[in-house]
């Protein structure tokens, strides 16, 4: 299996590659973006992308949404040494599918590379006939990816749709932060569950446009919950 790795850290850079060589990977390596960017546009081999956030010519951040714009959608795990909250939203927002942070275990950046691969590989995807999810008059099409409310259209990006597309999946549950960054973002590791707050509020806010009800609600120290209270008043 090819892996691509933008990383101008020669240090970094043989670890990683020792690492995932002797775990069965083949890694090619880009030194800068701009390098990086090129062999990610001219070569739709590679499984998976790491990519680091500083680097010289073209940032990870930039790289990344290059390679976005061409909707190239290999999956891209992020480095970088920056681990606030706001960072990871940036590389998320950007259209990474995961973020770690410097120094890291190369077990744990193994692992994750799993799972981005089971995830890109459907394995863990659930298997379901439903085409339209609804909840009031809030639709999902998991075929075309497109959602409405009230008859206006919502604007997702890839990250606020999986995570809508859970929470419409699990109506009524509580659903603790650990478990949707587990199943959205697919990480099973002590991620800052911070990040799912940002996006709770993203999707709010475009969920609540035009004067419509609010649909997710905070359950106070455990989580959140997708439910119509005014629905659930008027039913018996």
């Amino acid at each position: 299996m090819k892996l691509l790795l933008i990383e101008d850290e020669p240090a970094v850079v043989s670890v990683i590659t020792r690492g995932l060589t002797e775990a069965g990977y083949e890694v090619s390596v880009a030194p800068d973006g701009a390098s990086g960017l090129r062999m990610a546009l001219d070569n739709p081999i590679f499984s998976l992308i790491i990519l680091d956030v500083m680097l010289p010519a073209l940032n990870g951040i930039e790289v990344c949404k290059a390679i976005r714009r061409e909707e190239i959608a290999t999956p891209i795990l992020m480095l970088t040494a920056l681990g606030t909250t706001e960072n990871i939203v940036m590389g998320l927002d950007s259209g990474a599918d995961d973020y770690l942070v410097k120094p890291f275990k190369l077990q744990e950046l193994e692992a994750r590379i799993r799972s981005l691969l089971r995830r890109k590989s459907g394995i863990a995807a659930p298997v379901v006939s439903t085409t339209v999810l609804q909840m009031a008059n809030l639709s999902l099409n998991t075929d075309t990816k497109s959602a409405t409310r009230a008859g206006y259209d919502i604007q997702l990006t890839a990250t606020e749709y999986r995570l809508l597309e859970y929470l419409l999946r699990n109506p009524r549950k509580v659903l603790s932060r650990m478990e949707i960054l587990e199943q959205v973002w697919g990480i099973d590791f002590n991620m800052n569950t911070k990040v799912v707050d940002v996006y709770i509020n993203y999707l709010r806010k475009k969920l609540n446009k035009n004067g419509q009800s609010e649909l997710i609600q905070t359950v106070t120290g455990l989580g959140y919950m997708l439910k119509d209270n005014n629905l659930d008043e008027d039913t018996p």
